[in-house]
């Protein structure tokens, strides 16, 4: 049985095979760990001299494996723990409160989504906490959990008991399929998959738009509601709609009115004293071909810093021109007090899918290290119009490839292998970052996967690092005339691509990883690493190929540690470790901090392309994974969330 610890026994010392030192507890009371961002825990029970020590404390399964959808959906939950209760959302929008230290099901609520219908996107990223401070503790949804779904409601439901907070909303719901020109009915094409952020009882949300289907879709905004009532208090819409906007100038005008998306789907982060929300925002759909969109499209592809209480634009940076190659911001911002020539800095980084972390004051949006606007390869098809320059900071470096890539750089693990990969590779454009998409086919790398996806960066103060999962896989994105699309998407020729109608254009599109035979990406190794950033310095200070191929390619081929593909971030503690999972080959580990070197592992009972959390409960610390696997990265399908720790007590005690 678990006994608390006096806080002052034998502090500062540690068995080698027991707990022994209680810890303050710790909680994990946003997504990302506060509302920051920073994916950092100062909880450090854990650490080098414990870490090997780790064992699992339990586990818990859902029950959600998806029976009866239509795709299947992906656990990607990054827990909450407020309260001494953990919440945690599966990838249908079933919140599920769970004793964090026992693992045993307090409650859940169902939404009950309409499983018989097709989603763009099939997870759901977590859940967020508001405590009403005008409320006493008794009162009925006193603490409130919010969540986003696949069928575009935001619900309230009361953190004790489940229960639907209905003074929220109409029962506790918010229609978010309201004023955002919905154009389908019969799919779930607009939704919410990352929790929204709440700053002095106003809730911001974004959402999740299906936008390669055409040029006239859903509108991208993004909302901030009263948090008790559900009420709208503002909009903000990434794309300019008339004069009165000061981006509007930059576009031409019939098409600022028609064009959609450029929303904001990765998680949110917020600064409450400054009361401001910092949103990365998306692409304007289509995501391929930008000929309906002329100019550099902004607000989207940016980071956006909007006053909470009331949207107003306060700065915006953005970080890829008239994108025409998927290249979302896709991950949370992360706030950080940020050493610079001698001076500390309130600061946000931004991780992109092209692996380059840009750094602004926070307050105001400028650039920390210097942005230079570079020449990028030109040669759209016929009606684009590309930017003719895209915007490079100075430092840190790229943290992945952005050269040219030909024949000569193809893998394989046998000949075979290789020279269907170089065949691959020498049929498609390839002019180094940022290669339009072509009728020929692009080889696009960094790929519209990422580079840095939602995983995001994690970030110690202490040391100034930042780490983040870097993934660099090949892809093809081929453009097809639009009176050619149906017959190639037919002919069976790619049956690995997916295809994308583009309506309102000349074109259709189709893309797909490029893979050999063995079923390994047709680039050199390593495909996914964990690296490190010196943030004062801007200097990489170190990189390690992440995952081996034990569940990626089949005997004979020996398990290799060559750094593998993935999906999820990186969590930093106090006890100088980075764990993450992310990896398709199923395992959790730690590495060093300070030196990259992996530390432990454990094997998960399905894939963990989640990020993990930990806190610190009755002073014992526990390190949590959501083991669901991803149905696009084909790992283990699971409803496992496990929770390791450790030991309570020797054997021989």
């Amino acid at each position: 049985m678990q006994k608390r610890l006096l806080s002052g026994l034998l502090v500062g010392l540690w068995s080698a095979t027991c707990l022994t030192v209680a810890e303050v507890d710790r909680e994990w009371n946003h997504y990302g760990g506060s509302e920051k961002g920073q994916q950092y825990s100062p909880a450090k029970q854990i650490n080098l001299q414990t870490v090997q020590n780790l064992e699992e404390a339990w586990r818990y399964r859902t029950g959600e494996l998806g029976e009866g959808s239509r795709q299947g959906y992906s656990f990607q939950t990054n827990p909450i723990l407020v309260n001494n209760t953990l919440y945690l959302s599966t990838g249908s929008g079933i919140i599920i409160a769970v004793d964090p230290i026992k693992g045993t099901e307090i409650w859940r609520y169902d939404p009950k989504l309409d499983r018989s219908k097709s989603t763009a996107e099939t997870a759901n990223r977590g859940v967020s906490s508001w405590i009403d401070a005008s409320a006493s503790k008794s009162q009925a949804c006193a603490h409130r959990i919010y969540i986003g779904t696949l069928d575009a409601r935001l619900i309230a439901v009361d953190g004790v008991d489940g229960g639907l907070c209905t003074d929220f909303g109409q029962q506790g719901v918010v229609d978010l399929s309201v004023g955002v020109n919905l154009t389908d009915r019969s799919a779930y094409e607009y939704s919410v998959t990352s929790p929204p952020v709440i700053v002095d009882g106003t809730l911001v949300v974004g959402s999740s738009i299906g936008d390669n289907r055409g040029v006239e879709l859903e509108r991208g905004i993004v909302r901030g509601f009263d948090a008790r009532s559900g009420e709208l208090k503002w909009s903000f819409d990434p794309i300019p709609r008339d004069e009165s906007n000061p981006a509007f100038a930059g576009w031409v005008p019939e098409q600022a009115r028609k064009s959609a998306a450029a929303n904001a789907w990765a998680p949110l982060a917020a600064d409450s004293e400054l009361g401001i929300v910092y949103v990365p925002t998306g692409s304007v759909s289509p995501d391929f071909y930008g000929g309906e969109r002329k100019g550099d499209n902004r607000y989207a592809n940016s980071l956006v810093a909007l006053q909470a209480a009331t949207g107003k634009l306060v700065w915006h940076q953005q970080l890829i021109h008239h994108d025409v190659w998927d290249y979302d911001l896709p991950a949370q911002p992360t706030l950080v007090d940020l050493k610079h020539k001698g001076r500390l800095i309130p600061a946000v980084i931004q991780a992109t899918k092209t692996g380059l972390l840009f750094t602004f004051d926070r307050r105001t949006g400028e650039p920390v290290f210097a942005i230079e606007e570079r020449a990028v390869p030109q040669g759209g098809v016929l009606g684009e119009h590309l930017s003719k320059t895209q915007p490079f900071p100075v430092a840190p470096p790229p943290l992945l490839r952005h050269g040219r890539m030909t024949g000569d750089d193809a893998f394989g693990f046998a000949l075979y292998d290789e020279w269907d990969c170089e065949d691959q590779f020498e049929s498609l454009r390839s002019d180094g970052i940022f290669t339009p998409p072509s009728l020929r086919g692009t080889l696009q790398m960094p790929s519209y996967i990422g580079g840095i996806n939602w995983g995001g960066v994690a970030f110690d103060e202490t040391t100034q690092l930042a780490v983040a999962r870097v993934s660099e896989v090949p892809t093809v994105v081929q453009l097809i005339k639009r009176e050619g699309l149906q017959a190639a998407a037919k002919s069976g020729n790619y049956p690995d691509s997916q295809y994308a109608r583009q309506t309102g254009t000349p074109y259709g599109m189709r893309r797909q990883l490029l893979m050999s035979p063995f079923g390994a990406p047709c680039s050199s190794p390593p495909w996914g690493k964990l690296v490190a950033v010196d943030m004062e310095k801007g200097e990489i200070q170190w990189q390690v190929p992440h995952g081996t191929i034990e569940d990626l390619v089949p005997a004979p081929i020996p398990n290799l540690e060559l750094g593998v593909p993935g999906i999820g971030g990186p969590v930093i503690t106090g006890g100088g470790l980075v764990f993450i999972a992310a990896a398709v080959d199923n395992y959790l580990r730690a590495y060093e901090l300070s030196s990259g070197s992996e530390v432990w592992k454990a094997r998960l009972p399905a894939g963990g392309q989640a990020t993990p959390m930990t806190y610190v409960v009755q002073g014992r610390q526990y390190v949590v994974i959501a083991a669901g696997g991803h149905t696009g990265a084909d790992t283990e399908l699971g409803d496992y969330v496990l929770a390791f720790a450790l030991p309570l007590q020797s054997p021989a005690q």
